[in-house]
This record gives C-alpha cells, structure tokens and sequence, in this order.
C-alpha cells in the first residue's frame, strides 16, 4: 500500500495518471490500506492541498456524506472514475470477472491501470503510475508514428 500512495498522492493527485478510484474485494478491510497511506501524511503541510481536504471534508459532512479519513485524505465510496484533490473514490467488486466488464467499458476514460492481477496484462505495478515507460505512449497513440506519418 506504500508504493500505491505513491500512484495516489504524487502531483496531488493531478497527473494523468495518478489513481484517483480503487476497486477493492466486497469483504476489503481499509486498516492496512490507511496505515500504508500514512507515508504521505506530510502532504496535508501543503495549504493549497490541505483547503481541498477541509473544503471536501466540510461538504462530506454537511451533506451526510458517507466517507472515511485519516486527518489528510478521504476515501469515499463513489462510481465515478475521477475524484477531487484529497479524495480517493472507491468501489467494492465481487469478482474479477465484473471488474474486467467494467474497466474495459470505461477504457476509454483510463489512462493507466495499476495492479498485479493478470487479468489486466496492460497494468503497471504499484508505486509505478507517474513512471511511465519510453513506450507508454499518454491515450495510448504512438506519438512518433504519428509525426512520422506527417
């Protein structure tokens, strides 16, 4: 979990590839999964970020919201692939064959898929997202065939 808080908080959350949602087992525990977040804890020192985690927080709540945190960062269970900084979307999942139908029906809108599982044989491994490869070309076009092809 300490090497995908590096996928999660590197750029704030704002790169192209940093993990903004997580599928996790039906039965998934988030003890372990904060305790490997708190690496990143020195993150909420910075106040542009910290106004996203109290501004996010104050909304949570105010609107019932459920939500869980660890002082620096929200998780929340939530469908949508992207999340606003401070927040991690989260959704739960019963097999792998209905996280396969769903992520490849979202294709689309992913940049990178971070996991060990080999049901997705185009991932990177955790802490690897913001490192891309030579050949991990951003939407997936080969940036020189294209300019080679002008």
């Amino acid at each position: 979990f300490e090497n995908l808080s590096e996928d999660i908080f590197r750029y704030f959350g704002l790169g192209c590839r940093s993990v903004s949602k997580i599928f996790v087992p039906r039965a998934f525990n988030f003890d372990l999964f904060f305790e490997g977040m708190y690496k990143q804890k020195h993150i909420i020192h910075n106040t542009k970020y910290a106004n996203n985690y109290d501004y996010n927080r104050a909304i949570y709540l105010m609107e019932h919201h459920d939500f869980l945190e660890n002082g620096f960062f929200i998780i929340k269970e939530n469908e949508s692939l992207h999340a606003p900084v401070s927040v991690l979307h989260y959704e739960r999942y019963d097999q792998v064959e209905d996280l396969e139908g769903k992520i490849e029906a979202q294709a689309e809108n992913i940049q990178c898929i971070v996991t060990e599982m080999e049901a997705f044989p185009n991932s990177v491994s955790f802490g690897e997202s913001q490192k891309p490869k030579l050949w991990d070309y951003a939407d997936n076009v080969d940036s020189l065939a294209f300019l080679r092809s002008l």
